[in-house]
């Protein structure tokens, strides 16, 4: 808050016209104070952060001043010119209206409206202390509470065992977790491996024309996000979600939006549109809440379940950033369940928990499970902790909370360990006991009453650019052991690359691509044979056939397959046919995204 505060002989005003369109309705649009202090006060975002306590420092501040100048007389008058970091108008107009409260006790006090543009005439009096400034700012706790919390592993025979004590010997990624958790250190002096894998392979990279953290995707990379974003919403959709959209902006001066922007006002992108401050989302939670809250829901709907393919933006510390492991701008899938109680929240909690699981296997990665539980949560339902595991069936790291500082009171994570033995999560679930109040999301039970349900939080997946990031630090980390690194073929941009010996072959193996099931390409470039397999090989290309004359004549070919891909040796079309089918059985499949020919395909970097 910033206040230039003048000793005067008068001040008077007169409202000319509203500057905002919610601008607070008045009585009089003139007024009058004589010996008076006038407080200009301007308003700033941080202020929004403790309301209560800036309202106590303003009135200190001002209330400070006013006594070594005897002034019995105040004039609060809303500024917005002393800063360029302005609140919203229904918190400026809040700690206003709290200032006016708060001097009235000790002082005559007038309030200037707020939201007008006004006419106004003072006389300064022009004695030494007559003319000062204030910079008002209250000391706020951290954006995240720091949460104490105890540490066990949960075995599946039931057993919580104390982490200080577990013998990790058989469990080399779950104690690398556990350290990770335990420390708390997000910082590293090494880059991540998969920033230069991303490159190399031009999948992604940084794009210097936006904000830090804003990614440009290269066609191979953009067809790997797509279908990793068809498959969870395959998932979503066969577990009987609803697909919505949701809006990217949204209103910071909401009623159910406001404490969410204040309370983190240093991550959020702001965007002024004329007289409304708006905020980019950070996830798809506001809007499906919002659509929640207008919907007419019975019990007998529920559970009811929506999700959306969610783009969200973030501004994360520049320091946080990190590849494609930490975005400003990201895609998670997010869903959504209203719960009728919590056995039904519970029981889809493990069904959503399963698909999760899944989608882990789906995407071929080794992963520590997270759980996390406030302990009287996990009194009542040691049985259903107990069940997570066994469905994992391999000890999982346990942290428990012993009171809720969140909105959820259970989530679990699938965690992946990179390359620098970091942590990062993938897909969740977290049931919230809280954010159908605030955001008044109700049902009619079967007695006719308004119930608040339970709301579940799930993204089967996780960030979409986060998987990718995994697939590539699961991979560095095999490189490192000496073995290839691959994708899973339903994954790989190019599936089957034909080569032909010369470019009299060049015809055969056009026939082999329109037959072929899958992205097929072709390696016709003025390079040698040897040259041309190694690039395929570096491309991580999991299926490469040479043709040449043998081949055409006989139609018997030799793949080289990629680990962990084993076929047979030799085989014929339809055998080819046949396997490649096979592995992308149960996967979406999409076009290839770049020319058959690579003869024809620019380079992408460098």
């Amino acid at each position: 808050m910033k206040l230039l505060l003048l000793h005067c002989n008068y001040i008077e005003y007169e409202a000319r016209e509203k500057a905002l369109k919610d601008a607070e309705g008045i009585l009089k649009k003139k007024d009058r104070l004589e010996e008076v202090l006038v407080a200009f006060t301007t308003v700033e975002k941080a202020d929004g952060l403790d309301c209560k306590g800036s309202i106590s420092a303003g009135a200190h501040a001002i209330t400070e001043v006013a006594q070594k100048i005897k002034a019995e007389n105040i004039m609060i008058y809303p500024y917005a010119h002393l800063s360029t970091d302005l609140a919203n108008p229904l918190l400026a107009k809040e700690i206003l209206q709290g200032l006016e409260q708060g001097l009235g006790t000790n002082f005559q006090v007038k309030r200037a409206p707020f939201g007008w543009y006004k006419a106004f005439t003072l006389s300064c009096k022009g004695h030494p202390l007559a003319e000062l400034s204030r910079d008002v700012a209250v000391k706020h706790e951290p954006e995240e509470k720091q949460v104490e919390s105890n540490w066990y592993i949960l075995t599946p025979d039931g057993v919580i065992h104390d982490a200080t004590k577990f013998d990790f010997s058989h469990y080399e990624g779950l104690h690398k977790f556990y350290q990770y958790e335990i420390k708390k250190s997000r910082v590293s002096d090494k880059e991540p491996a998969h920033i230069s894998l991303m490159k190399d392979l031009e999948l992604v990279d940084y794009e210097p024309g936006s904000d830090p953290g804003n990614m440009r995707w290269y066609p191979k990379g953009y067809v790997i996000k797509k279908l990793l974003e068809r498959k969870v919403e395959e998932i979503c959709l066969s577990a009987g979600a609803m697909q919505v959209d949701t809006p990217l902006l949204y209103d910071q001066n909401h009623p159910s939006l406001k404490k969410y922007v204040e309370k983190f006002p240093a991550r959020q992108y702001s965007v002024k549109s004329r007289e409304r401050d708006l905020f980019l989302r950070f996830a798809a939670c506001f809007g499906q809440y919002l659509m929640a809250h207008d919907m007419t829901i019975s019990y007998k709907h529920l559970p009811l379940r929506f999700f959306e393919i969610a783009r969200s933006f973030r501004r994360e510390k520049h320091g946080e950033l990190s590849g494609i492991k930490r975005l400003r701008a990201f895609t998670m899938p997010d869903m959504h369940t209203l719960c009728d109680g919590t056995v039904q929240a519970l029981e889809e909690f493990m069904n959503q928990f399963s698909l999760s699981c899944k989608w882990m296997t789906a995407l071929g990665l080794d992963y520590e499970m997270g759980i996390r539980f406030t302990r009287d949560f996990l009194d009542k339902h040691r049985d259903f902790a107990q069940e997570l595991v066994q469905r994992v069936n391999k000890p999982v790291l346990l942290e428990v909370w012993n009171e809720r500082y969140f909105y959820f009171v259970v989530k679990f994570e699938c965690n992946l360990i990179d390359s620098l033995e970091k942590a990062f999560a993938l897909s969740t679930v977290q049931l919230d006991v809280d954010n159908p109040k605030s955001f008044d999301i109700t049902y009619i039970d079967d007695t006719g009453e308004e119930q608040y349900p339970l709301l579940l939080h799930a993204s089967i997946s996780g960030g979409i650019d986060r998987c990718l990031c995994a697939l590539l630090e699961h991979e560095a980390i095999k490189i490192a052991r000496g073995e290839k690194g691959s994708f899973p073929f339903w994954l790989s941009p190019t599936q089957v690359r034909l080569i032909p010996v010369k470019d009299e072959f060049l015809s055969e193996c056009q026939k082999m691509v329109s037959i072929l099931p899958g992205r097929v390409d072709i390696d016709d470039r003025d390079l040698s044979l040897s040259k041309r397999i190694r690039d395929a090989e570096k491309e991580w290309v999991p299926l490469i056939i040479v043709v040449g004359e043998r081949e055409c004549k006989e139609k018997i070919y030799t793949p080289r397959y990629r680990v962990p891909l084993q076929g047979k040796k030799e085989c014929t079309l339809s055998e080819i046919q046949a396997f490649v089918q096979s592995q992308m059985d149960g996967f979406p499949t999409a076009p290839l995204p770049l020319p058959i020919l690579l003869s024809k395909r620019p380079r992408f970097r460098g």
